[in-house]
């Protein structure tokens, strides 16, 4: 297992750094041209960043330089050096390009009185750029180091520690920028993973039904021979009774999905089946 890891973090390296670079400098557009104007607090290191610019008038790019460049250390010191050399870039590129982009503000207007607005384009372009970064399989640095190493030596997992983190950065927020800032920078969280999921995944264009049915001869050959697909049928046996079925598998076009429902509740209405998206087939005929 340890060598198709290996494998997977060896695949097409050139071309994830280059999508990792792309989506650090369109990272720090959004943090330059929609969250630090209206001091939209969001957690990580660029929360950090623009609380101290509020409060002390710090340079934003130089505090996330400073909270990145110190949790890389960590990540070498614990997570050792294979780990922490993306990491590392990430942490010298991300606070350059927002330092570079900083002028935006000035060359392209924005009306900042419509929070709403600012909030949803903030969510959806961060989303885009964040979910490019995940499928590169890289990182950008900064906090998110902290939860790896709590991972790592107390199995804590890192989803957990993570919302703690942000959540903690957003409210330290909310006592500088008040509690309606919270609420956009949650809006802005929600959006952020919901848009993050659609680039890893993609749209479903294909719905998988698992079906277990007291008609399966019936329900197989609605499905082969009048709709065209295929199946798949597999022997399971039910947790509470112990008793044996058959689940037929078949993965259909999202166009398909009222026919087969609807077909599969008139030729066994006592059919149990479930539906869930299949965001990518493949092998299938």
């Amino acid at each position: 297992m340890d060598d198709v890891i290996g494998r997977i973090k060896k695949k097409k390296v050139g071309k994830r750094i280059t999508m990792l670079v792309v989506s650090l400098f369109f990272s720090a557009i959004v943090y330059n041209l929609f969250l630090l104007p209206v001091n939209l607090v969001t957690g990580g290191a660029g929360g950090i960043a623009t609380i101290t610019n509020y409060v002390y008038g710090i340079d934003p790019a130089l505090m996330i330089l400073i909270v990145s460049i110190t949790c890389a250390l960590l990540s070498l010191m614990y997570l050792g050096p294979e780990v922490t050399a993306v990491t590392i870039l990430a942490s010298v590129l991300y606070p350059f390009f927002v330092k570079i982009t900083e002028p935006l503000t000035d060359i392209i207007q924005m009306d900042y009185s419509d929070m709403f607005t600012i909030t949803l384009f903030a969510g959806v372009l961060n989303g885009i750029a964040n979910g490019i970064m995940y499928k590169t399989g890289y990182n950008n640095g900064g906090l998110p180091v902290i939860s790896q190493i709590l991972e790592k030596y107390c199995k804590i997992p890192i989803a957990k520690t993570s919302a703690v983190i942000n959540i903690t950065v957003v409210l330290i927020g909310g006592v500088f920028f008040g509690s309606t800032n919270v609420m956009y920078a949650i809006i802005l969280i929600y959006l952020n993973s919901i848009i993050i999921n659609k680039v890893l995944l993609g749209i479903s264009n294909n719905k998988a039904f698992y079906i277990i049915t007291s008609e399966e001869d019936q329900i197989k050959n609605y499905i082969i021979r009048t709709l065209g697909h295929s199946v798949t049928v597999f022997d399971v046996k039910g947790g509470f009774l112990n008793k044996k079925n058959k689940v037929v598998l078949t993965v259909v076009p999202s166009r398909e999905y009222y026919r087969v429902t609807e077909g599969i509740k008139i030729i066994d209405k006592d059919a149990f089946f479930v539906v869930t998206d299949a965001y990518e087939v493949v092998g299938a005929k």
